[in-house]
């Protein structure tokens, strides 16, 4: 898969009150960048299953919601080196990505990581 030293991996859940908003950015994106540029991937809510492909990348782009409190639709850039950097998710993913992150960290495979979440006010199952 690595045709690019970057990855764009979108992770969500269309279960959830995000719908899944990681995989829909990714997937409309795969329309719209010219290719070779990065290497994009749906997530989904993989967790663990993710690590082979972040180890092939230095660089990794992650697109998330968050449940923080901050107002709906509110974009921040975290660069997550540890697991406790991750801001507040709401899904079936969020103790799949925090400790993706540690295992990368044990196994000496960390990528650069620039998580881009948006904040949404809830959820409903």
């Amino acid at each position: 898969m690595t045709s690019s030293s970057v990855l764009i991996l979108g992770i969500g859940n269309y279960l959830m009150g995000d719908e899944g908003l990681g995989v829909h950015f990714v997937n409309q994106l795969k329309e719209d960048l010219e290719p070779g540029l990065a290497d994009i991937l749906d997530g989904g809510t993989a967790g663990f299953q993710l690590m082979e492909y972040l180890e092939q990348y230095p660089h990794v782009i992650l697109i998330d919601a968050t449940l923080d409190g901050k107002p709906a639709g509110t974009i921040q850039k975290v660069k997550p080196r540890f697991s406790k950097d991750f801001p507040s998710a709401m899904s079936t993913h969020e103790i799949g990505l925090k400790d993706l992150v540690e295992g990368l960290l044990l196994l000496g495979k960390m990528p650069d990581i620039h998580l881009f979440v948006m904040s949404i006010e809830k959820y409903n199952l």
